[in-house]
This record gives structure tokens, C-alpha cells and sequence, in this order.
């Protein structure tokens, strides 16, 4: 069970320019505190159990510095990973591992999964994770190496993204399109809603505005 508690501010567990880009265009106020964990996958880990286990990792670092500190906040971990012909795909370290996940991924439909954390102090914590099917278009040898060229592979999960140049490649999607992103929105906000997170008054604000038509650009 949660504690809640009004006014309590959301910390991300997270250095991800993503996810944090994910939860201020849906108008939500947060704070980031990076996790530093070990993220190297156990030997035989499911890719459930594995984006899961990072997920809880992450927040519950977080947690533990909030608690020296006895802080009541919401916290927010999560973790991504491509499940792809039954291998897990993180972040590809070069350009090899990068077009050899590229070519695993082309012209095949994966699996993008993110393990959600959310920890509320004091209170309770839950765990979820969401998954999404990505159907990718067949990719040249050129197209491959073109792609690799832009640096875009090298910082995400399957070694492209989804809301960049890599997006040409996208053929259909089956699920949350934030989820290959790296963070499921609605399965978030359903969370945070159940641990009692209020928007602040500068959220509030931000989503009405985003609700008033465009007055064009200068």
C-alpha cells in the first residue's frame, strides 16, 4: 500500500534525456537524481527479469539516499532492453556490435521491454513491466552503415531510436510507442496516480497551455 501524502515531487532515477523529455511533454513535474548500477545482465536472466531487476535497482539507489536525507518523494526507475530472435539487445559498445543488431532487427518484428520502479517515501513500491512489438523494414548493407554513421545506435537499447532517424525504418508498432522510447507514459501515470502523485500548479499550467491553438511562430 501507499502512503500518500500531498505535494510529494517525483524524482527520476534516470540520466535518460528520453524519459525525462517523455514526462515533461506530458506536462509532469520532476527532478532527476541519476542511479548508478551495475548493468551487467545474470547469467540466464530472462529479459523480463532482467529489465525489471534494473528497473528496482535504480530506485531503490535512489530511494536509499532519500531516506539519509528523509525525504518523501516519488521515485521513478525504469530500464529498456530489445528482445530480438530470442537474444537480449542493450546499448551497442561499436560499430560491430552496432550492425550486427541492426542486422538482426531487419526486415523481423522484436520486442521492446521497460521495467517501470516506482518507490513512494514513506509508503509502499510496485513493479511493472510493459512491452511493445516493433516491426522493422528490411535494411541494406548501405542503409545500415549510413544509419551507424550518424551516432544515433550508440546510446540506446537495439541500437536505434525510435523518434529519430531511425523511425524511417519503422514498418508498424504494436503497443506504447513511449515504451520503445523508454518509458511506457500511460503505465507511469497510471502508477503515480495509484501512489498519489498531484500535478504541481506548474504542470497544471503547462498542459493547459499545450491545449490552446497555435499562435504561429515569429
Amino acid at each position: 500500500m501507499f502512503s500518500k501524502k500531498p505535494g510529494m515531487r517525483l524524482v527520476l532515477a534516470s540520466q535518460s534525456p528520453r524519459r525525462a523529455e517523455i514526462l515533461r511533454n506530458a506536462g509532469i513535474s520532476f527532478e532527476v537524481q541519476a542511479a548508478h548500477v551495475n548493468e551487467t545482465r545474470r547469467r540466464r536472466e530472462s529479459a523480463h527479469g532482467y529489465v525489471l531487476r534494473l528497473a528496482r535497482a535504480k530506485a531503490h539507489a535512489v530511494a536509499a539516499h532519500a531516506k539519509r536525507k528523509n525525504r518523501h518523494v516519488i521515485i521513478i526507475g525504469a530500464d529498456t532492453a530489445v528482445l530480438a530472435q530470442g537474444r537480449i539487445l542493450g546499448k551497442p559498445a561499436d560499430v560491430k556490435e552496432a550492425r550486427r543488431m541492426l542486422r538482426l532487427l531487419s526486415g523481423k518484428t522484436h520486442q521492446v521491454l521497460t521495467g517501470v520502479s516506482l518507490i513512494s517515501l514513506p509508503g509502499g513500491e510496485k513493479h511493472q513491466v510493459e512491452t511493445t512489438r516493433v516491426k522493422f523494414a528490411k535494411m541494406s548493407g548501405a542503409e545500415i552503415d549510413d544509419y551507424i554513421a550518424t551516432g544515433e545506435p550508440f546510446d540506446k537499447a537495439g541500437g536505434y531510436g525510435i523518434q529519430g532517424i531511425g523511425g524511417r525504418f519503422i514498418t508498424a508498432i504494436e503497443g506504447c510507442y513511449f515504451n520503445v522510447m523508454g518509458l511506457p507514459l500511460s503505465r507511469v501515470w497510471s502508477m503515480l496516480r495509484e501512489a498519489g502523485f498531484k500535478e504541481t500548479s506548474a504542470g497544471k499550467i503547462w498542459s493547459a497551455l499545450r491545449e490552446l491553438p497555435s499562435l504561429g511562430t515569429r
